[in-house]
């Protein structure tokens, strides 16, 4: 009897088993019931779709300077091409718009290298970014100096201001969660009770309320002749709101670490502030990455409400575009590329927070 010592080449597997035939096997059509409802889903998309991309694509009017070159029975995106400017910049002087483009080309550069593995010096970057960049942006945008000429804030709109209030409210709203949340779990009473009494006030009021009061009454309380700008007010009405959430979501992640951590670190003789820095925060961060980003995005979109206060953000120029007699009935362009931007931001944030999740992964996901 003879045998084969060699292996017996491998052979390809089935064709209904690899490739986009097994996963719409797999996926959309594994039974009579996946089927009909693929079937029905499929059918829903096409009914709704189609007549969307006939108005938006196809049958749309993109090239022109007034109304009159919206002749089609579609979209009119030359309302939105001849606004574009004010869109984004709002009303900031023409003349002055490079100061708001290097302002976030700068911001850009930081935040890529930051964000790239493999360049040095992360520690003094992120430092640059934290410490000098706000300072450099605010001397850059008000001016005044280096022969700068002011712009005053109220000038200031559109998606560069929404940006400016998302990125300072996400960068102050996190360290005084984190803060805040640390304090509610103090043994202190008195540190527990301040924090505890903070998070459920500011959480309980509208953001709305919060803006009005601090542009309505908040200059009520101050001594005459002082002033504090609109914007500085709303920014900070902002943080305060959103560090409240975000102080919550800081605190789910650390009652998630087991205890063993922190005994395990105070029996090595570490106190508590290198207890929560090294051992603590680090673990718990990495598991509040969806909780911090879900914040942050509705922090984004709670952007909107600066409006009802005077500050024309990205959906306050819409409107206060749509309010031209030369563009009215256009409403729904400007509605919608307003919508394109808020989401293209939100995704971008929801895709970066999933390579996080992927990068940290230490074994908590199941």
């Amino acid at each position: 009897m003879t045998h084969n010592d060699e292996m017996i080449p491998e052979r390809p597997a089935p064709r209904l088993t690899v490739g986009p035939l097994a996963w719409l096997r797999a996926n959309l059509f594994s039974g009579p019931v996946n089927s009909l409802f693929t079937l029905l889903g499929l059918y829903l998309l096409y009914v709704l779709l189609t007549p969307a991309i006939q108005w938006a694509l196809i049958d749309a009017d993109w090239i022109g300077t007034s109304r009159d070159d919206c002749s089609r029975e579609g979209a009119c995106w030359v309302f939105v091409n001849a606004r574009l400017g004010q869109f984004i910049y709002g009303l900031y002087p023409g003349d002055e718009i490079w100061r708001i483009n290097v302002m976030f080309a700068t911001f850009a550069a930081l935040l890529a290298w930051l964000a790239i593995p493999r360049l040095p010096f992360k520690r003094w970057v992120a430092q640059v970014t934290l410490l000098v960049f706000p300072v450099f942006a605010y001397v850059l945008l008000y001016g005044g100096h280096f022969g700068l000429p002011v712009v005053e804030t109220h000038r200031w709109g559109g998606l560069s201001l929404t940006l400016i209030l998302a990125t300072v409210g996400m960068v102050a709203a996190l360290p005084i969660g984190i803060v805040l949340a640390l304090g509610r779990r103090s043994q202190m009473p008195i540190v527990r009770s301040v924090c505890v009494v903070f998070i459920e006030f500011w959480r309980g009021v509208p953001l709305i309320t919060i803006l009005f009061m601090a542009s309505v009454m908040l200059p009520l309380f101050l001594p005459t002749g002082m002033s504090i700008d609109r914007l500085v007010r709303a920014l900070i009405g902002i943080t305060l709101f959103q560090s409240a959430y975000m102080a919550e979501v800081v605190r789910g992640g650390l009652q998630a670490i087991p205890r063993g951590q922190e005994e395990a670190a105070a029996a090595l003789g570490m106190g508590y502030w290198h207890r929560m820095g090294l051992i603590v925060l680090p673990q718990a961060l990495k598991m509040m990455i969806p909780g911090i980003v879900n914040t942050f995005i509705s922090l984004f979109k709670d952007t909107t409400l600066v409006m009802i206060i005077g500050l024309f953000d990205l959906l306050g120029i819409v409107q206060a575009a749509l309010s031209d007699s030369r563009w009215l009935g256009f409403a729904v362009e400007g509605y919608v590329f307003a919508a394109l931007m808020f989401w293209i931001f939100c995704f971008s944030m929801s895709r970066y927070s999933q390579y996080l999740e992927r990068k940290l992964h230490t074994g908590h996901k199941r």
